[in-house]
């Protein structure tokens, strides 16, 4: 069976992709924060496993990958998705303690994540594995007041490149997924707070299925970059 920790899997694309692999029937496990979201996304699936955990805390990840490992036995794929907006607001209106904890997330949490990844993939038997960061259409282009956000998915692109390049000799791919306007509950904010001119949005499953596309390649395949958003998004054009 093969093995997928997903990060952020209480809600949103992270149970969206949680449940996608679950009915795959991979062995997954799922961290967040909140034990009984996760419990909710695992319910009925005998190939979940439930890791409470934060990524920001560096002896969270590595207690929550070795409780994984103990079970599962190897680590065959992370989805990094753990990721959160923060407050939009122009610069000069976001304090310091509001950038810290967007980037505390966004940057510091993949991190964590993926260095402890990356140890376990370059030392188990076979040796190799797959890791998918969750970056985002602001990794191009912005939403106003997104400062933070989109200066850390800016770097997690950096984060790709280096793992892709780094982790060649180990059979360690690395790839990310830039997800424009899926219906989470993040979207369903926007949505409300636009009611006469609503964003384009598509469904939230379908990214599901690209991330589970991704992660079932062989691993002499890899889609490095894949963009997938609403159709009828402004992304790209000329104004």
């Amino acid at each position: 069976m093969k093995t997928v920790l997903i990060t952020g899997a209480s809600a949103g694309i992270g149970a969206a992709c949680a449940r996608a692999f679950l009915g795959a029937g991979w062995h997954v496990g799922l961290m967040a924060r909140r034990p009984e979201a996760l419990d909710a996304v695992a319910k009925g699936h005998d190939n979940a496993v439930i890791l409470p955990g934060d990524v920001t805390d560096p002896g969270d990840v590595v207690r929550v990958f070795e409780d994984f490992i103990a079970r599962a036995g190897r680590l065959d794929v992370l989805f990094n998705n753990a990721g959160s907006f923060g407050r939009a607001a122009m610069i000069d209106e976001l304090s310091y303690e509001e950038w810290r904890q967007v980037v505390d997330v966004n940057l510091h949490g993949m991190f964590l994540c993926a260095r402890a990844a990356f140890a376990q993939m370059r030392n188990q038997s076979p040796m190799g594995g797959r890791i998918i960061n969750n970056g985002s259409i602001s990794a191009h282009a912005p939403r106003p007041g997104s400062v933070a956000y989109t200066t850390t998915k800016h770097a997690i692109t950096g984060l790709t490149k280096t793992l892709s390049l780094d982790g060649r000799p180990y059979d360690i791919a690395c790839s990310q997924i830039d997800i424009g306007n899926a219906r989470t509950e993040l979207l369903e904010g926007i949505i409300a707070a636009n009611p006469d001119a609503p964003p384009p949005t598509m469904d939230v499953e379908h990214v599901g299925a690209s991330v589970l596309h991704m992660a079932d390649l062989p691993l002499e395949a890899n889609v490095q970059f894949m963009t997938l958003m609403a159709t009828k998004m402004p992304f790209i054009g000329r104004g």
